[in-house]
């Protein structure tokens, strides 16, 4: 059933995953940077705020350990002011913030590549470019244009084709192989509009953007005539890619089977791409935004209507996945696990939340009005409103001023923690200031996990760590402005029906710059590699203690007046036993 916002036309994500089944062959793919989120590679956005903390203390001077944390709202808003009061760069959230940049921090292409390239190091095919890879292997996806510099297509494809023999990549050196593959129906065929990461040719700034290849830009028009397209991970933040969007439009005959846009997250599309389908639609396309939980589902969902696709490769990517049963806690000196993991459950979490339907927009909107309105309250954006821990006194003082017109409780549902909805990062959020409530740790916060280290690595609680690991802090011989603590990284996942904080040892460094990251790099390589399985199950004993405590509760923000959210956890790990042992 179609929907319509503003003049967008909208469909349900099985409404397009059954169109999608009976004309796959006739539907070429754009896809963006969301589309390699999955696979370990950060988003435009995530960038976007580096580039910010980069500028920031260069030209200011001051220390990494001061801006470390870029999901402080307030640390946000300290490099946003910074970067308004210069006038040269757009504003928050403009369609070419990425590119001004980028090409601000790093204005030689030689730099550029080599920041992508630390960016494309340790990347891993998803499961969403398996999928892909297996349609076009079943001829169902022909040509695939991307706006990303990594190898993850045809990775994919090397994988589910047994080499990359059959896959052609065109980059920007050779425009005129992308117009004869597709005119030959050489298929697959994946094109790269802003070159590849290896390329000589890099386009990522806004000159660069701007002078998109002529040649290569009207193939990507010409084939959006002859075929239909969906976009996914890509949100129309450059001129060139929209510009060539629109221009389809001014012809009969554009996008035969369909544009269909696929949209992750309750923020709204930017206002280009809500323009480009209210106008593809106006002229007769069959146009429509499409609301998705990530690429990777999205792809699952697909291939569950496709017929004759071999998804053994797939199948096998997923038996990491598979389900398994509960084994009793293991008791005696016969009852050691075949496999210890460094997992902890959480056995107490909130079961309500305070929701706040008001005026307001997306996340973004949302914690700029908590930072505003100056009050300690966890918040998340949902469809269903803002849901929010705190003082309720806090959170009116916070949203009062956006015309609330409810005010009232949340049941947080398991169904929703399943998956990285906003129930699940407002959890995440709150344990983790829990932690740092009542564990003497540091957080630094990270896009999809966090870090935790000693606050005051000299106090006696750190003691049993000395004893595991030697010394727990320090500076980085020869780089005296790289200090380093022994640390955890964190994670919240759910499996078996219940969340689990995953814990991985490493070392925290403070200060830490792209000039030095090698430094960084090398030093906690040389003091993990020689951590062996008892050492490595000492330091997951260590922090399960520390972590689970006495098994009491850690309050995020031990406030009245409100709801706070109340977590325990067992300094049990989890543990893999051989079936019927």
């Amino acid at each position: 059933m179609k929907k319509e916002k503003k003049g967008m036309p909208q469909i349900e994500a099985d409404d397009f995953v059954r169109r999608f089944s009976l004309r796959a062959g006739n539907l070429m793919w754009l896809l963006g940077a969301g589309a390699s989120a999955s696979a370990g590679i950060p988003t435009a956005g995530d960038m976007i705020w580096e580039f910010k903390q980069q500028l920031y203390i260069s030209q200011r001077r001051i220390s990494y350990q001061s801006v470390a944390d870029l999901s402080n709202q307030r640390i946000r808003a300290q490099l946003q002011n910074y970067i308004d009061s210069s006038g040269r760069l757009p504003a928050l959230g403009a369609p070419d913030e990425y590119a001004a940049l980028f090409e601000a921090v790093y204005p030689a292409e030689s730099d550029r590549r080599a920041y992508l390239d630390g960016k494309m190091a340790g990347a891993k095919v998803s499961y969403g470019h398996l999928a892909l890879a297996t349609l076009m292997q079943a001829q169902h996806t022909r040509v695939v244009w991307t706006t990303n510099f990594d190898p993850l297509i045809a990775d994919a494809c090397a994988k589910v084709y047994g080499g990359t023999g059959p896959l052609t990549t065109v980059a920007l050196d050779a425009p005129d192989l992308a117009a004869q593959c597709i005119g030959e129906g050489r298929w697959p065929i994946e094109v790269k509009l802003h070159g590849d990461f290896r390329s000589r040719r890099l386009k990522n700034t806004g000159e660069e953007l701007r002078h998109q290849d002529a040649h290569l830009r009207q193939v990507f028009v010409d084939s959006c005539r002859r075929f239909g397209l969906v976009v996914a991970g890509y949100s129309g933040r450059d001129d060139s890619i929209m510009d060539a969007l629109e221009e389809v439009l001014q012809n009969k005959g554009a996008y035969p089977s369909g544009l269909f846009w696929l949209h992750r997250g309750e923020d709204p599309p930017l206002p280009r791409v809500e323009e480009l389908l209210a106008r593809a639609s106006q002229v007769g396309v069959e146009a429509a935004l499409v609301k998705i939980q990530n690429f990777d589902e999205a792809m699952r969902d697909l291939l569950r209507l496709i017929k004759n696709t071999d998804t053994s490769v797939l199948d096998s990517f997923a038996t990491d996945r598979r389900r398994w049963t509960e084994a009793p806690q293991p008791a005696g000196r016969r009852g050691w696990p075949v496999l210890r993991l460094n997992a902890l459950p959480v056995i107490q979490i909130p079961t309500t939340c305070r929701r706040v339907v008001c005026q307001i927009g997306g996340l973004v909107e949302t914690r700029e009005a908590v930072e505003k309105a100056g009050v300690d309250i966890l918040v998340a954006r949902t469809r269903s409103g803002v849901l929010a821990f705190g003082s309720d006194s806090d959170v009116r003082a916070a949203f009062s001023g956006h015309n609330i017109s409810e005010f009232d409780l949340h049941a947080i549902a398991d169904k929703r923690l399943r998956y990285d909805s906003g129930e699940r990062g407002l959890l995440r959020s709150a344990l983790i200031c829990a932690i740092g409530r009542c564990r003497r740790v540091d957080v630094i916060r990270r896009r999809s996990s966090d870090l935790l280290a000693p606050s005051d690595p000299r106090e006696s609680v750190w003691k049993p760590l000395t004893r595991i690991v030697g010394a727990i802090h320090g500076t980085v011989r020869g780089v005296p402005d790289l200090k380093w603590r022994e640390g955890v990284g964190t994670r919240l996942d759910w499996a078996g029906n219940r969340l689990w904080l995953l814990v991985e040892p490493r070392t925290v460094f403070d200060g830490i710059t792209e000039e030095n990251r090698a430094a960084a790099t090398d030093f906690a390589r040389e003091r993990t590699v020689k951590r062996y399985n008892k050492q490595l199950n000492d330091l997951i004993d260590f922090w399960a203690d520390l972590l689970a405590g006495d098994g009491g509760d850690m309050r995020a923000l031990d406030v009245g007046g409100g709801i706070d959210a109340v977590f325990r956890l067992s300094s049990i790990t989890g543990f893999s036993w051989r079936a019927g042992a």
